[in-house]
């Protein structure tokens, strides 16, 4: 990578953590706006806010100062970690500080070094955390902003260096392959009754089904009401029995009474590639960003989009097979298309597997 000739980024610093904590990196190529990075932070942490906001930018939150011209934004999405960006690539000496090619800004992340337990050996590994970290994972604030970059780099294109403490092999560069992240939701103050989302999916594809038939109630086995209740009762035989009639009549009425129905399930069979399942019901736990619309506010319903490859365990590979790679891609192609439709009839919003709102055109 040939060094750019960028007047408006500062040069990246040479170093900005103490010894209690760690510095990752958040590589970016140039057409990432930094209030995508900001819409992402508040996306995920309630408390994030900009310390210095960027000149140029318009924040989502209130910020005590806005830099000059060139000088890098401070976010803050805790009182313990800090993205202080976008800087150039390069240092004041022109050394890249081993990034990959097409990173043309870098944000420096700062925060507290929490690691734990050694990876598990067989783990699922799909983005590579277990192998850049294999003396001891991040726990607490550390594995929330590992994670939460993870998903940033995924989304916009980036890579991620992360500062691994390891004498051996001190900082990896990870690239979050954008193909992983199948699953959607639409989040939505409609209710479609079973029948109805059988008729929206079905018009996608033909072979949805309704997930949650059950068998039909056959009534208590027979003899039942000889048996004993427990274990040495001794009753008189004509109490048993009725013992267990009246215990019989409770369950035929609340089988036979009308239930309010809260969710349900379609599955699409999409025989070698696996399945596309569709689960619907009431969500109170919503993305941050949707928690202050007034349709949202009391909770909303989820319609979640979800592929269960036929091997689980591939699929969680950091370089699965060529077939998985293929079957996942028809999985995405069939997720998008149910999303859209399912999007189409119910309206609200649509979020990926991070909980990052996605424009509905882009989906």
């Amino acid at each position: 990578m040939s060094q750019p000739t960028s007047p408006t980024l500062q040069p990246f610093p040479a170093s900005s953590a103490q010894a209690h904590q760690a510095r990752h990196l958040l590589a970016l190529p140039g057409d990432v706006e930094v209030d995508e990075v900001e819409t992402l932070a508040v996306s995920r942490f309630a408390g994030a806010r900009w310390d210095v906001a960027p000149s140029g930018t318009d924040p989502l939150t209130p910020a005590p100062r806005t830099a000059r011209p060139g000088e890098p934004g401070v976010l803050r999405t805790s009182r313990h970690t800090t993205l202080t960006g976008p800087y150039s690539p390069w240092s004041a000496d022109g050394v890249n500080p081993g990034l990959p090619p097409g990173t043309e800004q870098v944000f420096d992340v700062v925060c507290p070094r929490d690691r734990g337990a050694v990876p598990i050996p067989g783990g699922g590994d799909r983005d590579g955390v277990g192998r850049a970290f294999p003396a001891g994972l991040p726990t607490r604030e550390e594995e929330r902003v590992i994670s939460w970059l993870v998903e940033v780099a995924r989304r916009l294109g980036g890579s991620i260096r992360v500062d691994t403490a390891d004498a051996a092999s001190p900082v990896v560069v990870l690239t979050p392959d954008p193909g992983v992240a199948v699953n959607m939701s639409v989040f939505s103050d409609v209710w479609l009754d079973p029948q109805a989302a059988v008729a929206v999916v079905g018009a996608v594809h033909p072979r949805v089904v309704l997930a949650t038939e059950g068998n039909p109630y056959q009534g208590p086995p027979q003899g039942i009401g000889e048996l004993p209740l427990y274990r040495g009762e001794t009753l008189d035989p004509e109490l048993r029995r009725a013992l267990h009639a009246q215990a019989d009549d409770i369950d035929i009425a609340a089988l036979t009474s009308g239930k309010i129905l809260d969710g349900y399930g379609l599955l699409i069979d999409m025989g070698v590639d696996g399945l596309v399942a569709v689960e619907v019901g009431g969500e109170e736990q919503l993305p941050l960003l949707l928690r202050n619309l007034p349709w949202a506010s009391q909770g909303a319903v989820a319609y979640r989009v979800r592929w269960e490859p036929r091997d689980l365990v591939e699929s969680q590979m950091e370089v699965p097979s060529f077939e998985l790679k293929i079957a996942r891609k028809r999985a995405a192609e069939l997720v998008a298309t149910v999303t859209r439709a399912l999007y189409a009839a119910v309206g609200g919003e649509i979020a990926d597997e991070a909980d990052f709102l996605v424009d509905p055109q882009d989906v």
